[in-house]
């Protein structure tokens, strides 16, 4: 292994300090060593302190870690296509693999495809990769990658990227490490689209999720909806490097506080989600750390515009005007927080409107509407919990702030757990949490366009729907970046839905663990730090 700790060190001499490091030599023997060599005292201290850095940061393999989510339930899934949770999300990263993958500027990186070619956006020729086996031993084929893309436009399927899918009229099998996709329309994002968590590839005929059989660098040893998994190292990973680690045991604890015990107390690893105010109790702690991901990630306000009270405009608006972003960035995230305006698209994006006016805390504004609306004095039910980070904190702020302009919020915490399947998208009023998404397109389409799978406000626009088809088969950035203001502005003014701060999301670790880095789709490194965390003895 190349050692770059210490250039004034010959190769030999590298590797031979590297060597005695991995079998627990002392710094004693390790500095007699290098005297003996005809090095100084002090600079022999100063190549053995850069050396046991630079192996620490070496990925070793062995040992098994212990990680917490923040949301599970009884229908936590190891079907790609019905992913809807981060749990989910860790789970079919760790035993699936997708044709592309996203690296840290979202850009995609080929993983199980060699190659996609195009001449117009339309019709795409995608190369398989060869020698890649399924857990079972089974050859991954053009069959597989054909089916897995299929049942996505399947309805009983209930894929949660229906939408995207639906742009896919025709996936043709050329060879057995060949296949033709052909779109409806031009997209030029599709292997940015097909490297996102749903699109991950499963076997032929897979109709049964109890356990996973996929390509990944982790086997399936034990999978329960609700409770845990248990994931065991793939020996014949195709990859040939990684993973590290032995095993992944990952299960949920809803409860913030008691994720930060386990934490502290040694009995996991890694939990993801932690609230700001937990930030100096973890750093204050010797052997922990923290890992910030700023990307995309929002808790949101969802008015349904098919009922009462958000099928009035009015109140709606109202209701984003009772917002006081900048408090809620200090008070209820400490500082780890973007404010935004409404809309979802962040600011790392490329295609983010800037020059949309920041819409402000305006409670004079918010009760012209509401008496407008004749709803001054009205009692308006509001679903919030745990399971929507920090959705709790931002209700009560919204409570508060209704309460001077004579609007009475019926804040209603519920737990964590059923929560997303029995509140979300179902209630009049209440809260959502939605992760980073990679593309402006993806965004819009799976959330905002009129029949997609999670339109949390319900809302119907077909000039919007028009707008983003529009978007989507350009290849002028100039032309597209218009475009996709244009749709920005749109929601901003008229859907049902919300977004005052973007959310910074903090993981928490032992500092044993290594490997771990920020990934803008998400936090616990986009949900994938299985295959490429290791532990440091």
């Amino acid at each position: 292994m190349k050692s770059d700790y210490n250039p004034m060190l010959s190769p030999n001499d590298a590797s031979m300090v590297e060597n005695a490091i991995r079998r627990g030599a002392t710094r004693r023997e390790l500095l007699g060593m290098l005297m003996a060599g005809g090095m100084t005292a002090a600079f022999g201290g100063s190549v053995i302190a850069g050396a046991t850095r630079a192996y620490a940061d070496t990925p070793k393999k062995g040992g098994r870690i212990r990680a917490a989510g923040y949301s599970s339930g009884t229908t936590d899934t190891l079907d790609p296509a019905k992913s809807s949770l981060s749990t989910d999300y860790v789970r079919c990263t760790s035993f699936y693999n997708g044709l592309t993958r996203l690296d840290e500027t979202l850009a995609p990186q080929m993983e199980l495809a060699e190659s996609f070619d195009t001449d117009d956006a339309v019709t795409w020729t995608v190369k398989l990769r060869k020698g890649v086996t399924f857990h079972d031993g089974k050859t991954l084929t053009a069959d597989d990658v054909i089916y897995s893309l299929n049942r996505h436009k399947d309805p009983a399927v209930g894929s949660k990227a229906k939408a995207l899918a639906d742009q896919i009229a025709e996936v043709k099998k050329v060879s057995d490490n060949e296949i033709t996709i052909v779109l409806s329309g031009p997209n030029a994002d599709l292997p940015v689209i097909l490297g996102t968590f749903h699109f991950l590839i499963i076997k032929d005929g897979t109709t049964d999720f109890t356990t996973a059989v996929g390509t990944g660098a982790f086997t399936c040893k034990e999978f329960e909806p609700g409770v845990r998994s248990i994931a065991a190292r793939n020996e014949n990973y195709w990859k040939g490097e990684g993973p590290y680690l032995d095993e992944v045991e990952f299960f949920a604890i809803a409860d913030e506080n008691a994720r930060v015990n386990a934490l502290l107390s040694g009995d996991v690893d890694l939990i993801g989600s932690i609230n700001p105010r937990s930030t100096q109790l973890v750093e204050g702690v010797g052997g922990f750390e923290l890992m910030t991901t700023t990307a995309g990630n929002y808790t949101n306000l969802v008015m349904r515009v098919d009922m009462e009270p958000g099928k009035n405009p009015d109140f709606m608006m109202a209701m984003k005007y009772l917002f006081d972003r900048e408090q809620i960035k200090s008070a209820v995230f400490r500082g780890y927080a973007e404010v935004a305006n409404d809309q979802p698209i962040p600011p790392s994006n490329r295609f983010y409107a800037s020059d949309i006016p920041q819409r402000p805390y305006d409670p004079d504004k918010a009760k012209f509407l509401l008496e407008k609306a004749g709803m001054i004095g009205a009692n308006i039910p509001v679903i919030a919990s745990p399971a929507a980070a920090q959705s709790v904190e931002m209700a009560v702020m919204l409570q508060q702030a209704a309460q001077q302009v004579g609007l009475n919020l019926d804040i209603q915490k519920v737990p964590a757990d059923g929560y997303w399947s029995n509140y979300w998208l179902k209630a009049p009023v209440h809260f959502g949490n939605i992760n980073p998404r990679p593309t402006a397109d993806v965004l819009f389409s799976l959330l905002y366009k009129s029949d997609a799978a999670w339109n949390e406000a319900h809302w119907n626009n077909p000039r919007f729907d028009k707008i983003l088809l529009e978007a989507r088969g350009l290849t002028d950035d100039a032309k597209r970046k218009e475009l996709y203001r244009e749709l920005q502005l749109i929601a901003h003014e008229e859907s049902g839905i919300g977004i005052p701060v973007f959310i910074s999301n903090i993981d928490a670790l032992s500092s044993r663990l290594k490997g771990l880095r920020p990934m803008p789709t998400g936090g616990m490194m986009g949900f994938s730090f299985s295959e490429y965390v290791w532990l440091d003895a």
